[in-house]
């Protein structure tokens, strides 16, 4: 899975589900484990490297497509979508897959196009109401 992702020297390349921006995403460790490292901008966040694994089973259980609703991590997430599932306290991590403080949002902008770029979902990419499916 790493060298697929990217490294530091090295990252993936992804766009936004709007194709608006464009964004990094590589594997690196923190603490002895390895995490994924986003980079929008100068902004960097970090989410866990289980989540590549973990998103991809439940969108296989759910069967169908669902909502991304990304939103930042002091706006809540609307129900049944992506981004409430990544900090939901009943998923396999029993809460949030983002790691820093204050940005362990927006999972549901940034993990859908990296699990479409490693062929593991399908996702829309409309102006807004993004959906993502497992493949």
């Amino acid at each position: 899975m790493k060298n697929k992702i990217g490294t530091k020297e090295n990252p993936m390349l992804l766009q936004t589900p709007p194709l608006s921006s464009e964004y990094t995403m590589h594997v690196d460790e923190k603490d002895g484990k390895e995490i994924l490292v986003c980079t929008v901008g100068k902004t960097v966040l970090h989410y866990n490297i289980d989540a590549i694994k973990d998103l991809h089973t439940m969108l296989k259980k759910h069967g169908d497509w669902m909502e991304l609703g990304s939103a930042d991590e002091q706006k809540p997430a609307k129900d049944v979508t992506v981004e409430a599932w990544g900090r939901s306290e009943s998923n396999p991590v029993g809460g949030w897959y983002g790691m820093k403080k204050g940005l362990r949002g927006r999972f549901g902008m940034y993990m859908p196009p990296l699990m479409e770029k490693l062929g593991l979902a399908e996702v829309t990419h409309e102006a807004k109401g993004n959906k993502m499916r497992a493949i």
